[in-house]
């Protein structure tokens, strides 16, 4: 025969209040955890074109509660450098904001360079609408130079002889992300060479290897869709994301 007591049909007051209470903890520390955010920093060396070298610091910003898949872990909301430009000293940041849903940057940071004073830098799209976004550049990159904030310019004014000298792995898989702290706690940077080696690493993309000068060859052109209902654009294999 059933038995309510059984069931704890028979609980005090008090123990109603308790369960109450535990519930309304663990619900609170659910949502709290659901919008965390994480920031993941460290140094760099980084070896310029005529062959001197600074240290610039570096972050990663996670955010759970921007759009993801179940599972997965909290996507980028945020990446910063920032440097001192040698001749005079000036501070400078260079950001990829990726908070905003209407207009996020995804830019991954290839290279950080100098032409007297001006600092130049080249990115490419990390994210398939970013590419188009950003204009569907051939060869992948986007490039910027410093003069009093970020300005684009086109490829021909990007000097040949720049190279790419940071980290452009994911800091957030566990193997790099290991190595980035352990050159941190060992040589209070990663150290240019260490940044070279991860990056030829079996399975990275062409487009971190060098900057490429060429348009790259996609095969036939694919159709144009447009309108609410047209699918989303399929974008060269060698930008496809989760690289």
């Amino acid at each position: 025969m059933w038995n309510g007591k059984e069931c704890g049909m028979n609980a005090s007051p008090v123990q109603v209040r308790m369960v109450a209470i535990t519930c309304f903890l663990i619900v609170w520390a659910m949502s709290i955890s659901a919008c965390a955010t994480s920031t993941f920093t460290w140094k760099e060396e980084v070896l310029l074109h005529d062959g001197k070298k600074i240290i610039v610091e570096r972050s990663d910003t996670y955010d759970s509660s921007m759009p993801h898949e179940l599972g997965q872990s909290p996507p980028l909301a945020e990446h910063k450098t920032t440097f001192i430009i040698p001749s005079v000293h000036q501070q400078v940041i260079w950001k990829s904001n990726n908070r905003s849903m209407a207009d996020p940057e995804h830019l991954t940071l290839l290279a950080l360079d100098f032409v007297g004073e001006v600092p130049f830098i080249a990115t490419t799209p990390n994210r398939s609408f970013a590419y188009g976004k950003w204009g569907s550049p051939n060869p992948p990159y986007v490039f910027f130079k410093y003069v009093g904030e970020w300005k684009r310019v086109p490829l021909e004014e990007f000097p040949e002889q720049f190279k790419i000298n940071v980290l452009v792995r994911s800091r957030q898989h566990a193997p790099y992300k290991k190595k980035v702290i352990t050159e941190n706690h060992t040589h209070g940077f990663v150290r240019a060479l260490t940044v070279a080696e991860l990056n030829r690493e079996p399975g990275s993309s062409r487009k971190y290897y060098s900057i490429l000068r060429t348009p790259l060859d996609y095969g036939p052109s694919r159709p144009e869709y447009k309108g609410l209902k047209s699918p989303h654009p399929i974008i060269p294999p060698v930008m496809q994301d989760n690289k």
